[in-house]
């Protein structure tokens, strides 16, 4: 019996993906566990393995077509022997939403997602846009698995609100809508440049960091650590370490200061799930590295749990694998904390974005030699390194917030405790 294989979810955010290529074609026998396809989601290229055995008898969809939604059928496999019938081979791919909507505008307005009692499924990210536009979820048609309403249904959705004419009254003119594409080259038409398409991850990142932005609540703490101790004691360790090949590095303190911050003010260890607050007991941080074209947020599991020395190990691999695009996403969903180091680039301070769920994000500048008054009044020259830290305050208030980066501080200013 003939068998669609369908557009795979490679990610737990994936909602649709890329089809990059194909490593079959048409008429090749296939095994359980034989490569498809490789598929770009948000994050990364991924390859797609078959789950059963047979004849690739149809592909639907091309390779290099973009925006494929997941359950999408991209191809049909047959069993030995079986032919491709005539009503297989005329099978097309789902209308596109306005050709539908096109023939039957009445029917699909109308036509409501499917429950289970009184519960509507929906992607967290089509609730809160939905919430956020003033739209009924009972009323909105899903296309995701099973009905389920994902963000693409919402946008669809959403009808501009009637303006009533006023030919007498002067009315007071409203900010100017978001050009579009075509309207801003335009502005650059007699200058010369490149146009760059946008890649599933940049997408992502533009998509995630604008809703962090209007949705979360943030608010920052600034704070300056003395390193010359922690200078001193990392000389020492290296030294130590040398012969075992092993260097540690100013941000491997930092993870280590963070993780440790994180379980003295439990009540900052938390992420935001919409209408609850989830207080996690183990402190997983996320590291953004960059790589060619945006970047990843390797996740450290238990980072309150592993040595120094541990966290530098793991985070030399996960960046390693990260810049070459190949962490499973198992590795950079999830945590609860993310640190954002710009110091290597000569930058003093900065103020990063939160990452949604996470509640902060540590942004950290570079260590710089400043005249410093010590505890007996005397100036001196210390090496201080300015930190930032961007808090959500639905999650974590001023004081908890304070309390969070003081720990943080204290771990940096005196680095034995983080041994302990």
């Amino acid at each position: 019996m003939a068998t669609e294989i369908l557009m795979p979810a490679l990610s737990p955010t994936m909602e649709e993906g890329t089809l990059a290529k194909w490593m079959v074609k048409e008429g090749d026998s296939v095994s359980s566990g034989d490569l498809l396809a490789e598929i770009e989601t948000d994050k990364a290229t991924m390859e797609f393995e078959a789950v059963d055995d047979g004849i690739i008898g149809k592909i639907l969809v091309a390779a290099g077509t973009d925006d494929v939604k997941v359950n999408t059928p991209i191809a049909i496999l047959l069993e030995e022997g079986e032919e491709l019938g005539p009503a297989k081979t005329a099978e097309q791919p789902p209308e596109p939403a306005s050709a539908q909507q096109e023939a039957a505008p009445q029917e699909t307005a109308k036509a409501p997602p499917p429950k289970t009692g009184d519960r509507v499924f929906a992607s967290p990210l089509a609730r809160r846009l939905a919430k956020q536009k003033g739209l009924d979820l009972a009323e909105i048609r899903g296309s995701g698995p099973h009905g389920r309403i994902v963000k693409a249904d919402v946008d669809a959705a959403e009808q501009p609100a009637a303006v009533p004419e006023q030919a007498a009254a002067p009315q007071t003119r409203q900010p100017e809508g978001p050009k579009s594409a075509s309207s801003v080259a335009s502005i650059f038409a007699d200058r010369p440049f490149t146009e760059v398409s946008l890649d599933g991850m940049r997408k992502t990142i533009a998509a995630r960091l604008t809703e962090a932005k209007q949705t979360i609540p943030h608010f920052y703490l600034r704070r300056a650590a003395n390193l010359d101790a922690l200078l001193t004691f990392r000389t020492e360790l290296n030294a130590q370490l040398a012969p075992s090949g092993k260097k540690l590095s100013v941000n491997d303190f930092v993870i280590k200061a963070c993780a440790r911050a994180l379980q003295s003010v439990p009540h900052a260890n938390a992420v935001w799930a919409e209408d609850r607050i989830l207080q996690m007991q183990r402190s997983d941080v996320a590291v953004a590295v960059a790589i060619e074209g945006g970047l990843f947020t390797p996740v450290i599991k238990d980072a309150d749990q592993k040595s120094i020395s541990a966290l530098s190990q793991e985070m030399k691999d996960l960046a390693a694998r990260a810049r070459e695009r190949k962490l499973a996403p198992s590795e950079y969903v999830g945590g609860t904390f993310a640190i954002s180091n710009l110091g290597m680039f000569g930058i003093e301070n900065f103020d990063a974005v939160i990452n949604p769920p996470h509640a902060a994000i540590l942004a950290v500048g570079a260590g710089v030699k400043k005249p410093t008054v010590d505890a007996d009044g005397a100036v001196t020259v210390a090496t201080q390194m300015s930190m930032t830290l961007s808090v959500d305050h639905r999650v974590i208030d001023g004081s908890v917030g304070a309390a969070l980066l003081a720990e943080i501080v204290s771990g940096l200013e005196n680095p034995l405790l983080l041994l302990a």
